[in-house]
């Protein structure tokens, strides 16, 4: 049977086609899509800062075993491996779900663009798995060079002070802020205010269309320029299951307290019980871009796109008409 044509794609089978392996259309297919896109979004994303934190200065890269954030280089891969990870997430799980791979994008979709409400507590829930598999699998990749990386230190994860290598999988607030909330709290919902802003735009085919092939690029672009723009204060998780899961992976594999609370009090950091903060404001900031986006651009849009009533002149029509009298005249 190797020539048998598919009567889905009109080309020849690919190997298994067609082999019954359960249900995987509908929401459970949508699920798995969300599942696997958050899954590649961490596995790159944390996968950069585990190159930058440890990979680099524990293969001899850097000055010394511990040089690490010493210049804007340092941020901008970060920034750039971001960009590329959402890029790619997306192009991954877009055909099937549309690559939320974001539970402030989901909540943000159902509150306007009528995702149904049924959906959003499974398609978070897939999102929270695969980012806690992502973190696991840089985990694995990079144990050796973060505990290369403590040991040069001399601080270890057990210690509950080992923010540097808790950094590869989750968020923390800058030390300006001196332990306070509310800065970090604002930083998350203006961070994913512009990201939904961004998202909505793009994806909006009244607007100026973007080719879909490009779409998800634009959107990694998107993050990258929030993580250049905004990311020193909190980390730009603008993300809850981004947080949220490695978050918890950390607490598992033995970061303790400053995953989870996401509690620690060293010099020039404090912060407490601050877990929450990555996962309300992004899902605030998330519903707050969208409704701006719609208020100031989609609304103007759509009322652009409707008919004019039976009897009235196209505003446009009126003044060109006036145009070609005043000339005329």
């Amino acid at each position: 049977m190797p020539d048998e044509i598919s009567p889905i794609r009109g080309e020849r089978r690919l190997r298994g086609e067609g082999r019954r392996i359960g249900r995987v259309s509908g929401l459970y297919g949508e699920l798995l899509s969300e599942f696997l896109g958050t899954f590649v979004l961490i596995a790159f994303g944390d996968g950069v800062v585990a190159m930058t934190v440890a990979g680099l200065p524990g293969s001899g890269r850097t000055a010394d075993p511990t040089t690490i954030f010493q210049g804007a280089g340092d941020w901008l891969l970060i920034a750039l491996g971001w960009a590329l990870a959402v890029a790619f997430a997306v192009y991954v799980a877009g055909g099937v779900s549309g690559a939320h791979i974001n539970p402030a994008v989901t909540l943000g979709f159902a509150v306007r663009r009528k995702f149904p409400w049924k959906k959003v507590a499974p398609y978070m829930g897939a999102q929270v798995v695969g980012a806690f598999l992502g973190a696991a699998l840089v985990f694995v990749v990079y144990n050796d060079a973060m505990t290369a990386f403590e040991q040069a230190s001399d601080v270890p994860r057990s210690s509950g002070d080992a923010l540097a290598t808790y950094s590869i999988f989750a968020t923390f607030p800058a030390g300006y802020f001196n332990g306070a909330w509310l800065g970090p709290f604002i930083d998350q919902i203006v961070g994913t205010a512009f990201l939904l802003m961004f998202v909505v735009a793009v994806i909006d085919t009244r607007n100026l269309s973007v080719q879909a092939n490009l779409a998800p690029l634009i959107i990694g672009l998107a993050v990258g320029a929030i993580g250049m723009s905004y990311g020193a204060n909190a980390g730009y998780a603008i993300n809850p299951a981004r947080d949220f899961g490695p978050r918890l992976f950390a607490f598992f594999a033995g970061w303790g307290d400053v995953a989870l609370p996401g509690t620690l009090s060293i010099e020039g950091v404090r912060f407490s019980n601050y877990f929450w903060i990555p996962i309300i404001g992004p899902l605030i900031g998330g519903v707050i871009g969208v409704l701006v986006y719609d208020w100031f651009i989609g609304d103007v849009l759509h009322a652009r796109a409707m008919p004019p009533p039976p009897g009235r002149v196209p505003e446009e029509e009126a003044e060109r008409s006036a145009e070609e009298r005043k000339g005329n005249s």
